[in-house]
């Protein structure tokens, strides 16, 4: 089976090392490479990072709606996209003899979109997982192969739910791609009652307010951390915020007031209670434990302020 893949990310990376490790991948397609960095470096796509390693051609076109000969050239048989990052048009989705199959990190029809991922963790859920789906002109909206559930621990975050989503896609994939070939995978329409959508994370979305329920605070800093992590602003200067603990009940105090610290961190006023923050990046200053913050500037400076 001559495959083509489409993805970029870091997320990406375990799917294209399983098909190279058990297929005939002739053709990688990536967001072209960015400039990161202080000094504006070139730096490589993840997924063309690895394609490289196995001199696996990459093919980088700005806009894929307009630029996708290349892809149809080579005549595949399948192609794989996982969070590849552009609306792949029709041209490329009737190309290929056996489809095209999207890698989705979320059970759908639950989070559709971007930041599955980020949204699973920010709003509380349990349990998430991977689809492995036909894909159509819509965003997420094909039939259903196969789908895998993982549990959400209390101890999870961002990065680790990525982490292991990454893995189980890669393995459900390679379990899965052999029914599609010899026609006998399942086809399950998608139930358009029960879609929810997560678009990617605004700017504004980072912040944290504190009048919301000491849960709500936990689940938004662990579901962006650590990157983008979330943030709040405390003498004019913006916080970020990376990891946090739920704290004890308290009724005294202003949301988002820091009532007092101790060895476990920051604790501060939430609607219902209160949160430990146990993990900061002071502006300009490094990733630090908060109680190390609260040491270089203070205890009696910093009881009373009140995050913004």
């Amino acid at each position: 089976m001559k495959v083509v893949f489409m993805g970029t990310p870091d997320f990406a990376v375990n799917v294209l090392q399983s098909l190279i490790d058990n297929y005939d991948v002739s053709l990688v397609v990536s967001q072209p490479d960015k400039r990161v960095g202080r000094h504006l470096e070139l730096r490589n796509t993840p997924v063309k990072e690895l394609a490289n390693k196995y001199n696996i051609e990459v093919f980088q076109p700005e806009k894929i709606k307009l630029d996708y000969q290349r892809i149809l050239d080579e005549k595949p048989d399948i192609i794989i996209t996982c969070a590849y990052g552009q609306i792949i048009p029709q041209e490329i989705l009737d190309c290929p003899k056996y489809g095209c199959i999207n890698v989705h990190a979320s059970l759908l029809p639950k989070y559709r979109g971007g930041a599955p991922i980020h949204w699973a963790i920010i709003n509380g859920d349990k349990k998430t997982g991977i689809t492995i789906m036909y894909m159509d002109k819509g965003m997420d909206t094909g039939d259903i192969i196969s789908q895998e559930a993982i549990e959400i621990l209390e101890s999870d975050n961002l990065e680790s739910v990525h982490d292991k989503l990454s893995v189980l896609g890669a393995k459900l994939l390679i379990e899965t791609l052999p029914s599609i070939f010899d026609g006998t995978n399942d086809r399950l329409k998608q139930n358009e009652d029960e879609v929810t959508f997560a678009y990617n994370i605004k700017r504004e979305e980072e912040h944290i307010d504190f009048n919301k329920t000491s849960r709500e605070v936990f689940n938004l800093i662990r579901g962006l951390s650590p990157i983008p992590s979330s943030n709040a602003i405390i003498d004019n200067e913006e916080m970020k915020i990376l990891e946090s603990k739920i704290g004890p009940s308290i009724s005294s105090g202003k949301c988002g007031e820091i009532v007092d610290t101790t060895k476990e961190g920051i604790i501060v006023k939430t609607l219902d209670g209160s949160i430990i923050l146990t993990k900061v990046k002071p502006f300009g200053k490094k990733l630090m434990d908060a109680n190390s913050y609260v040491n270089g500037v203070g205890k009696e400076k910093i009881i009373g302020k009140v995050f913004e």
